[in-house]
């Protein structure tokens, strides 16, 4: 009996497991559909342009898990599981064929982490940079080749994503840990949002 209860506790630990990353997940989707990136930030509003702006906003959970150790690699695990496979099937009602889904979904899965690395090493140099240093250029460049690609946005469109990403890094390393594993997690305001229209003055009008 002792047996069966440990195993029944270890499913239902997974089971709550998989629905607080599927709260994270379905959070990090919600808030990368906000139509101020794409109006505001220029982002292209196309598969792509919505699965870079997915990964950057799953990178930004995963990285506010990290320091929670294991419970939060659980998740972290479970929430990119749970991305791969919402592709999956994103790919195959768009009408992929089923050879090619296999490929796609592996393509985006290199991507994530390539694209996670690249926003890794540059919040890294932003940290280590002196306080009056250029210490932007890493971060903006990776979301100018992440989530721009062979687009040019505006210099006010990339500067407000930019402003937006490093208020939302801020916003959930200072949020409660213990809400984070629990499922809730709450992003800054989106570009276009009302609460961001104090930022957005800000960049428009730097030395007011």
């Amino acid at each position: 009996m002792k047996l069966l209860s440990g195993l029944m506790r270890r499913v239902k630990r997974r089971g709550g497991e998989r629905d607080r990353a599927l709260s994270l997940y379905i959070a990090a989707v919600e808030q990368a559909r906000r139509p101020g990136f794409y109006t505001e930030c220029e982002v292209a509003d196309n598969l792509d342009g919505r699965f870079d702006l997915i990964v950057l906003h799953v990178f930004l959970v995963v990285r506010a898990l990290r320091p929670s150790g294991e419970p939060g690699k659980r998740l972290s695990n479970l929430i990119f599981k749970m991305m791969m496979d919402d592709m999956d099937m994103n790919l195959r009602e768009m009408g992929v064929g089923d050879l090619s889904v296999g490929k796609r979904v592996k393509s985006m899965a290199r991507a994530f982490y390539g694209r996670s690395a690249a926003y890794d090493a540059a919040f890294d140099t932003e940290r280590d940079a002196a306080p009056d240093a250029a210490d932007e250029e890493s971060l903006e460049a990776a979301l100018r080749r992440n989530i721009y690609g062979a687009h040019e946005p505006n210099p006010g469109a990339l500067a407000l994503l930019l402003g937006y990403v490093q208020g939302a890094d801020d916003a959930l390393a200072a949020g409660s840990a213990a809400a984070l594993l629990s499922g809730q997690v709450t992003f800054a305001a989106a570009p276009g949002d009302s609460r961001a229209s104090e930022l957005a003055e800000r960049l428009e009008n730097p030395g007011g």
